[in-house]
């Protein structure tokens, strides 16, 4: 299986600094066979980067951080995913941002993997327990409500096609008062996911599905991370904005895996 880097952005840097990142990332990294490293730059920022991805024959990957679920209509202000068709590779989906501020609810995010699949994106869909949830024991329920939640829409076959993110909300940098995750506490919780997989779909698709790991990742971490069993990459945010960090992650990616 695949190793994977994925850098997501946010609501940060312009086109035109996004580029030069990037110009930088290309003149320092080399991929290995069986990693893949993808970016997640601003939506208004995916069509250039392409281009320049195209011209320099790099084997980076795009990432969208977002999108709507329904192809076209009449729907100001979104941009779908079927006009992210031949730009990008994945897309994230359900990341706590997108669940707790703006509101996404497990029904928008069936249609948005569904969407994804149709359209031949492959989906990061992002799952994971706040500070409360964890406290009261809730991890497990949690975990099984959004991975099912979401992934309703699809079958066993498609749900090959799908990418998950473990991203307990009370581990992520941007998080008031976030705390650093142990491999203990993702390993559990990476268990507990390959569980329900194998529940609900059996044991080949559950041994299939690339687990990630997110939630204040940094090169001090990355590579306890990337040895817990059963995590196939890591979903960054932060330190993907540091080129230094970002490329010291995706070297250290390469020795784990070698």
């Amino acid at each position: 299986m695949k190793t994977y880097i994925v850098g997501n952005w946010k609501m940060n840097l312009s086109v035109g600094e996004s580029s030069i990142y990037l110009q930088k990332l290309l003149k320092r990294i080399k991929l290995a066979k069986g990693l893949e490293v993808a970016i997640a730059p601003s939506t208004i920022a995916l069509q250039s980067l392409s281009v320049q991805l195209e011209r320099s024959k790099s084997k980076i990957k795009l990432c969208a951080q977002n999108f709507y679920q329904k192809d076209y209509g009449a729907y100001t202000g979104e941009v779908s995913v079927m006009q992210l068709r031949g730009i990008v590779n994945y897309s994230i989906v359900g990341h706590s941002e997108r669940r707790y501020i703006f509101g996404e609810t497990n029904k928008d995010l069936r249609q948005k993997v569904a969407a994804a699949i149709r359209n031949n994106i492959t989906p990061i869909l992002c799952v994971g327990e706040t500070e409360n949830e964890r406290s009261y024991g809730e991890t497990k329920d949690v975990l099984r409500d959004e991975i099912f939640g979401a992934l309703s829409e699809i079958d066993a076959d498609d749900v090959k096609k799908v990418i998950i993110a473990y991203e307990p909300v009370w581990a992520i940098s941007s998080t008031k008062d976030a705390k650093i995750a142990s491999p203990d506490d993702i390993a559990d919780s990476v268990k507990l996911i390959r569980s329900e997989l194998k529940e609900i779909y059996g044991k080949e698709v559950s041994e299939e599905v690339p687990i990630l790991y997110g939630g204040s990742v940094n090169p001090n971490n990355a590579g306890a991370y990337l040895t817990i069993p059963g995590v196939n990459g890591l979903l960054i945010g932060g330190s993907s904005l540091i080129s230094d960090h970002f490329v010291d992650i995706i070297e250290i990616a390469k020795r784990v895996k070698s």
